[in-house]
């Protein structure tokens, strides 16, 4: 009888790299995670948050000729409700670091519809079906399976628009949540959920810089918090990553693990 496979999730791995290999590293881990997905199918799925980890992804990535740029569709992880080009657009970084850097096509970049700003429910809504179109097809799925999905984390364990103590940290049903009393301004965006994230091939959490060592401990070290970052944790096969640097792997005791592919 074939065993039943775990839905225990695996632990995180932490990769502590000197700052100057992180983003070579996420390259080569980005790489590994495309040949994979397109040794199975013709495209290679994800999502990525706004920050810095565009142009760490970019100077990871620049001048690799095993890129499948083409062959990339991509979501954004969360977004504030604004106009495209506002300031706090996360499709605006993501844009700047990113996409107007590389030949992604221009029908595989999904930002959020601008159409009803005025109503987030609606945008969550749109940015949903987006998703269903993408993943879904003429199959029944109950969440999207995302190859790569690329985060970030806040001073207080964030990620995604997933906030500590909020109600959307229990959303179980719906793969893109919105909100309006998000307490890191600007208020109203959207999200994916966790059902979504968990979902996922692979998560890699990037965060570098004296100010991330507080939260790289708490999340990793005491998991009792129940910080947002720490509840990601992808059904197995699925796995968790996280990319840092040494400054910001100064305080915690996690187990670090030697990168290599």
């Amino acid at each position: 009888m074939t065993p039943t496979p775990s839905t225990t999730p695996h632990p995180a791995i932490l990769y502590a790299l000197p700052k100057d290999k992180v983003a070579r590293s996420l390259g080569d881990f980005v790489i590994k995670a495309q040949e994979e997905a397109l040794s199975k199918r013709s495209k290679f799925t994800l999502a990525v948050s706004g920050g810095s980890l565009a142009k760490t992804l970019v100077e990871g990535l620049t001048g690799r000729a095993e890129v499948k740029w083409e062959k990339w569709v991509v979501f954004l992880a969360d977004e504030r409700v604004v106009p495209l080009d506002h300031e706090d657009s996360n499709y605006r970084i993501v844009h700047e670091g990113l996409f107007s850097q590389v030949p992604i096509p221009t029908e595989n970049i999904h930002p959020i519809s601008t159409d009803h700003l005025d109503d987030p429910e609606e945008v969550a809504h749109d940015y949903e079906k987006q998703l269903m179109n993408e993943f879904a097809g003429k199959n029944a799925v109950a969440f999207p399976r995302f190859d790569l999905i690329l985060l970030g984390t806040g001073p207080d364990g964030h990620t995604c628009s997933l906030f500590p103590g909020h109600e959307l940290l229990k959303e179980d049903s719906t793969w893109v949540s919105w909100l309006n009393d998000s307490p890191k301004p600007p208020s109203t965006r959207i999200t994916l959920t966790y059902p979504v994230l968990n979902h996922a091939h692979k998560v890699a959490f990037v965060a570098v810089g004296d100010s991330k060592k507080d939260v790289i401990h708490n999340v990793l070290d005491l998991p009792e918090l129940g910080l947002p970052s720490s509840l990601v944790k992808p059904i197995p096969p699925g796995q968790v990553f996280w990319f840092v640097d040494e400054a910001a792997a100064s305080l915690t005791q996690y187990v670090k693990t030697d990168f290599k592919l």
